[in-house]
């Protein structure tokens, strides 16, 4: 029986209209004075520590403590900011599945696993009305590297639990191949949807448990069996 369900955010809970990605643009251009900061960057699967690492990197800006929070400081609010002129959505089959889980007989721990920093994931989620579904999670501020932060999520989990949890005990949703690698890498099961900017045939590559189009084609009773 799976006692623990971590979810990614972006593409497999709500697609944002790219808020998150144009508040890091207008991060790099007004606070680091580099425009077009974002061009070659890639943002899918990955934590926003990694991202702001790989910028000041490629822009020779120290990669210190003090420029990650001056970056962070200034992105949550860019962010607050863009999801207010963007057009975003929650996915198709969320929000029943969300209400489905809460009413199991035996309802699983509901968390987040995500590379968004834990302030930014609030934000994206208060937006649209979820950040109360979750009660626990690991995010990008709590390691650069999303397997670490796999960990971080299962053990929290466990800690609210009051016990340790075996993979198959853990299910973990999200969109792209490195949702995948982190779920493997604590031995969870893994659900992946086609609702962020990978196709079901190049997820199913990646051998998850599981892979479906939109979260509507789930079942839920049988995924938690």
């Amino acid at each position: 029986m799976v006692r623990l369900v971590l979810f990614d955010i972006d593409g497999t809970l709500i697609h944002s209209g790219g808020a998150g990605e144009k508040a890091f643009a207008r991060v790099c251009a007004m606070e680091f004075k580099v425009p077009n900061g974002t061009a070659q960057l890639r943002f899918a699967g990955r934590t926003d520590t990694s991202i702001v690492r790989e910028f000041f990197v490629r822009n020779q800006i120290e990669p210190s403590d003090k420029n990650f929070r001056r970056f962070f400081d200034c992105y949550v609010f860019w962010l607050d900011q863009m999801l207010h002129q963007t057009t975003g959505r929650v996915l198709p089959g969320v929000s029943c599945m969300l209400k489905t889980l809460g009413s199991l007989a035996k309802p699983p721990v509901i968390g987040l696993l995500t590379g968004n920093i834990r302030l930014g994931a609030e934000i994206k989620l208060r937006h649209y009305n979820l950040w109360n579904s979750f009660v626990t999670g690991a995010f990008g501020d709590d390691d650069e590297q999303r397997n670490c932060i796999a960990g971080i999520a299962r053990d929290r989990g466990e800690k609210l639990l009051g016990q340790k949890l075996r993979g198959d005990e853990i299910l973990v949703i999200g969109d792209t191949p490195l949702d995948i690698e982190c779920a493997k890498s604590i031995d969870a099961r893994v659900l992946a949807v086609a609702t962020g900017n990978f196709r079901r045939d190049e997820l199913i590559a990646h051998k998850p448990t599981w892979a479906v189009e939109t979260l509507e084609e789930v079942c839920v009773e049988d995924l938690c069996e």
